[in-house]
């Protein structure tokens, strides 16, 4: 059995979805559970229940929004995917400082494939659990927002945050 609660933000709601160990398995800027679930791997998936005891993830993302930018840091995520450069895309995602946001070319010379851009943002796109895995940190080329499955208000907001911490 999973469970999901819904923690007031300065930009909205977001809801996490944990195991009763407290893993995050997806995470966003929504109150909608099933389009969270769908980023879900299928072997991932089991039902779910509301609960606001969903481990240490709350109060992390309360902490987080309060100035303690490493707050997040500690938090087990369990994500599934074949591809290894995608598993470690994501353990690199998590070494990407606030404040210090990377381009997408950056971020995939550090996943160890600097002509693999493509999949970097991949990476980020596939990203089931917002905030916790950093993706609002990866940045167009060019330097400007890119895309983000929240809206770019919400990534600006984040990195505004990150950037004033």
């Amino acid at each position: 059995m999973l469970r999901h609660s819904t923690l007031d933000t300065p930009i909205g709601p977001f809801t996490v979805v944990t195991t009763a160990a407290g893993a995050v398995r997806a995470a966003g800027f929504t109150t909608d559970v099933p389009e969270l679930m769908s980023l879900v791997h299928p072997s991932l998936l089991a039902p779910v229940e509301a609960d606001d005891d969903v481990g240490p993830v709350r109060a992390a993302v309360r902490d987080y929004l309060a100035g303690d930018l490493t707050a997040l840091d500690g938090i087990v995520v369990e994500q599934y995917t074949r591809g290894e450069f995608m598993r470690h895309a994501w353990e690199v995602m998590r070494q990407i400082k606030p404040g210090a946001p990377v381009t997408y070319t950056r971020y995939a010379d550090l996943s160890g494939r600097p002509t693999a851009i493509r999949a970097a943002a991949a990476a980020c796109a596939r990203n089931a659990v917002a905030l916790i895995l950093p993706c609002h940190r990866v940045l167009r080329t060019d330097g400007s927002l890119g895309g983000y499955r929240w809206g770019l208000p919400v990534k600006s907001w984040l990195l505004e945050h990150e950037a004033a911490g």
